[in-house]
């Protein structure tokens, strides 16, 4: 295994690339802030290190021999390299710029990232948004995102957690027409007797129990119909058709309830859970790209009008 470099080469390194460029010890001492005896030590340590001369001094002139020669082309480059870096670095200071990747639930994107695009857009010009919407929960770390908006329920423990907005809880619906023909289910276990649609989570094999509380704990029902979708929209649209009982969260079927083409059902059933939030892994320092996406989703979050538990 090659040995990496240690600071102590490096050094000795651009010492040699600022003499072998200036050809004066004193010039390039000037340019690194040392004294000219200094860099000369530095210089016969490196020569020492190598076991090679790499410059001919005399009291007037400095010149590279062969070996030297060599050395210059191929360090030289990556000292330049390194130096356009931290400029760069320091050109931009806390400016956000660079690719950030995030991952986002479908209805938290609608609600608390597309509102601030146009915006971010124009405030941070540098960054690019790479974002990938699904429903499925991920490994952010693993799949290499810098961030996530998700549920607070399937938020990993390692992860600091935002929260966008209040609790929610989940309810069960469909239309009068629906009820009409099939009955009005008094607790949750009689929907083991009706058509219900069901949804499956992403990268699941089989549908999403519906999850109700009673006595103080939660308990499943695992209802059965003629219609299994991955889109909850879809889900509600089927229902308004007569097709059978939906399950989601409140704050989507509110617009359904208003119009009149669904009924809410088995409310003392349900019961408030953590709602959205936005994560992102522990970092000692924040890159400001990833500090300015976390601003920008925050003043929108205090602008969406999700509606609180009732």
């Amino acid at each position: 295994m090659d040995s990496p470099l240690s600071s102590a080469d490096y050094n000795q390194l651009r010492a040699f690339v600022a003499v072998a460029e200036a050809l004066s010890f004193s010039r390039a001492a000037e340019t690194l802030g040392v004294t000219p005896s200094a860099l000369s030590q530095t210089l016969r340590g490196l020569e020492t290190s190598v076991g090679l001369r790499l410059l001919h001094r005399t009291t007037r002139s400095v010149s590279l021999t062969s070996a030297g020669e060599r050395l210059l082309q191929e360090v030289a480059p990556s000292i330049q390299g390194l130096r356009e870096a931290m400029d760069g670095l320091r050109r931009n200071g806390g400016r956000p710029s660079g690719r950030l990747r995030i991952h986002t639930f479908r209805s938290a994107a609608e609600n608390y990232i597309e509102p601030m695009l146009g915006t971010f857009a124009r405030e941070c010009p540098d960054v690019v948004l790479d974002i990938t919407l699904d429903d499925e929960v991920v490994d952010v770390v693993g799949g290499g995102y810098d961030a996530a908006l998700r549920l607070g329920e399937v938020i990993e423990r390692d992860m600091v957690a935002v929260p966008l907005g209040p609790s929610m809880r989940q309810l069960a619906a469909a239309s009068p027409d629906y009820l009409a023909r099939h009955g009005v289910p008094m607790h949750p276990r009689d929907l083991l007797r009706h058509r219900c649609i069901r949804w499956r989570w992403p990268g699941q094999p089989h549908p999403y129990p519906w999850e109700f509380f009673e006595d103080g704990a939660w308990f499943e029902v695992n209802a059965d119909g003629p219609l299994v979708v991955s889109d909850k929209a879809m889900a509600i649209r089927a229902a308004a058709q007569g097709v059978g009982v939906c399950f989601t969260v409140e704050y989507a079927l509110l617009p359904s309830f208003r119009s009149g083409e669904l009924v809410p059902l088995l409310e003392d059933w349900a019961q408030p859970f953590p709602g959205m939030y936005l994560c992102y892994p522990q970092q000692r320092q924040m890159a400001p790209a990833l500090r300015a996406f976390i601003d920008a989703v925050r003043e929108v979050a205090s602008r969406v009008d999700v509606p609180a538990v009732r």
